[in-house]
């Protein structure tokens, strides 16, 4: 399988400090593999191709894959991550997949070999809050774009698992 292939970066590839991370999540992919049958390893083996090209493309870098979802980073900064994420959501649309992806940019540490620290926490917890073919992003990362053109819908405060509340944005468009 194609995410046997990948594993994490090596600790001295992972990036530390002020970092912009990416999460994806691929929707109701459980139901996707029972209907699908036996096309469903092809099908997420395209999907995951699609992503890291769209990666690759951004010069973001695949942190680590879990199932459908890939967790990235690398990237030049936040306006560059949403392009991507949007990309990422474009490109897989053609093979009938709903994704969801999240953005957030924060401090992150490696530990034992991982990227970690609250940043990577906030990350998963906003792309799961988003809905079905969105671009969500933390206030943060709407804060730091400023300027980039990338207009955004207001989706609230939420609460983020943990976390406390949050203000998340959609991207509403590229400019």
């Amino acid at each position: 399988m194609a995410d046997e292939l990948v594993g994490p970066l090596t600790e001295s590839a992972l990036p530390e400090g002020t970092v912009t991370i990416l999460f994806t999540d691929l929707v109701d992919s459980t139901e996707m593999a029972v209907e699908s049958g036996s096309a469903w390893p092809g099908l997420l083996a395209e999907h995951n191709a699609l992503i890291r090209r769209e990666l690759v493309r951004f010069r973001g870098e695949t942190v680590d894959t879990a199932g459908d979802g890939f967790f990235a980073s690398g990237f030049d900064g936040p306006a560059r991550a949403i392009r991507c994420a949007c990309a990422i959501r474009d490109a897989v649309s053609p093979l009938s997949l709903d994704i969801r992806v999240g953005v957030h940019t924060g401090e992150c540490d490696v530990v034992d070999g991982k990227l970690a620290g609250l940043a990577v926490a906030v990350g998963a917890r906003v792309a799961s809050q988003a809905d079905v073919g969105e671009v969500l992003v933390s206030g943060t990362v709407k804060d730091l774009v400023a300027g980039s053109g990338i207009a955004f819908d207001s989706r609230g405060v939420r609460e983020l698992k943990g976390l406390g509340e949050w203000p998340l944005y959609a991207v509403a468009g590229l400019g």
